[in-house]
């Protein structure tokens, strides 16, 4: 279900306010039989407010940044850490993912370290195994994170099958050089750089936790 853009109102308002503003005045032309000067500068200057009214609302339709749509994405919620890791990591683990889940877009999160799965949680998909893809393994090699804005646009969405099926967006971070942190979102193109910056914060103190 597409979410919808809560400044759409406000969008609009400009736009009906202007072309409600014309109708009336042409309305009020048309019925009054008799024009003197003094309403014709009324007219006039009513005609003018109208079209100011109607281009503001034209410029802001181009100028003002709209909300990508958001789904809601098909799963169930859940929460799965590794039972063998030490609490203080499992607390380590459930405050960052509680913070992506709360802070960013991320309704999906996958931690995995040294080929084991440490941690799912958010909207799990159908698929509990967690196999790395090509596009992981890139990431993993690289040490540098890859976002896919839109996966449905990504021919490689098929390596993501751990996550909702109609998940948007997805990030794999880096976590050390054995780790990598999956997230995805329910909106495309929702991640701001901010969102990058943070989670590349989360996932260094990740790695320095993890590699003690």
């Amino acid at each position: 279900m597409a979410r919808s853009d809560p400044n759409r109102i406000l969008r609009l308002l400009p736009l009906v306010a202007g072309g409600l503003g014309g109708t009336l005045l042409l309305i009020n032309r048309m019925l009054t039989p008799q024009v003197f000067d003094s309403q014709a500068r009324s007219d006039a200057l009513g005609v003018i407010l109208s079209a100011l009214l109607i281009l503001v609302g034209l410029i802001w339709q181009q100028v003002q940044p709209r909300l990508p749509d958001a789904v809601e994405l098909a799963g169930e919620s859940g929460f799965m850490l590794a039972p063998e890791l030490p609490e203080s990591v499992k607390t380590e683990l459930a405050w960052a993912s509680h913070a992506l889940l709360t802070n960013t877009v991320t309704r999906s999160i996958v931690l995995l370290y040294d080929g084991q799965v440490l941690l799912r949680r958010g909207i799990l998909g159908k698929q509990s195994e967690v196999k790395p893809g090509p596009i992981v393994q890139r990431a993993l090699q690289t040490g540098k994170p890859i976002y896919l804005v839109k996966l449905a646009l990504y021919p490689g969405k098929i390596e993501f099958d751990y996550f909702p099926e109609n998940a948007q967006g997805v990030i794999c971070q880096p976590v050390g050089e054995k780790g990598i942190l999956l997230l995805a979102a329910n909106a495309p193109r929702s991640y701001t750089q901010q969102d990058e910056n943070w989670i590349a914060d989360i996932a260094d103190k990740l790695a320095n936790t993890l590699e003690q």
